[in-house]
């Protein structure tokens, strides 16, 4: 499986696609480990880098995924990458959008709504952490990212590039300024 880049791309992404409970986000630190640490795909500046490129490129975040697999092997591997990605989840949310419907208001329901909410957000949390503990780890950049979750936080409705460019403009003046 070693040898060849298209199943070990499907052998480490159709699992993540069944579990990625809260969307793409829940899957960046295991995803990380695995093409970093376990097979060796691409370096942790290489993941940084391809994290930031999914995150400003319009479209789901999920993507870098994508961007994986094209690292690997190509567009024939990008293409492997997202449907690996993608299509199990796709049909298994399909099937299970149809019977849970059936079910909605029944007390089960409600708990497991309940319950699968701080799954999701502990998933996306342990992605964020990640990805930052692999960005330098640097004051400056736990700072931004705290500062950048609370805004989100508190205003919502906040266009995401007014938090990139912020975030751009605080490191711009920590270089100007010599911190950085």
């Amino acid at each position: 499986m070693r040898d060849n880049p298209y199943f070990g791309l499907m052998w480490v992404l159709i699992p993540f696609s069944l579990v990625s409970v809260g969307g793409g986000p829940s899957i960046f630190a295991p995803l990380q480990h695995q093409t970093v640490d376990v097979w060796h795909w691409i370096s942790a500046r290489e993941f940084v880098d391809l994290f930031a490129i999914a995150r400003t490129a319009p479209g789901p975040g999920a993507m870098l995924t994508t961007l994986i697999g094209w690292k690997v092997a190509g567009w024939s591997g990008a293409l492997v990458a997202t449907v690996s990605l993608f299509g199990p989840a796709s049909i298994l949310c399909y099937g299970v959008a149809r019977i849970y419907d059936r079910y909605r208001g029944h007390p089960w329901h409600t708990a497991l709504e309940r319950g699968l909410a701080p799954v999701a957000v502990g998933l996306i949390f342990a992605g964020a952490l990640s990805v930052l503990r692999l960005s330098g780890g640097r004051p400056l950049t736990w700072i931004v990212a705290l500062a950048s979750g609370l805004a989100l936080g508190y205003w919502s409705k906040l266009h995401p590039f007014i938090i990139l460019f912020a975030g751009a403009a605080m490191f711009i003046a920590a270089f100007v300024l010599g911190w950085g």
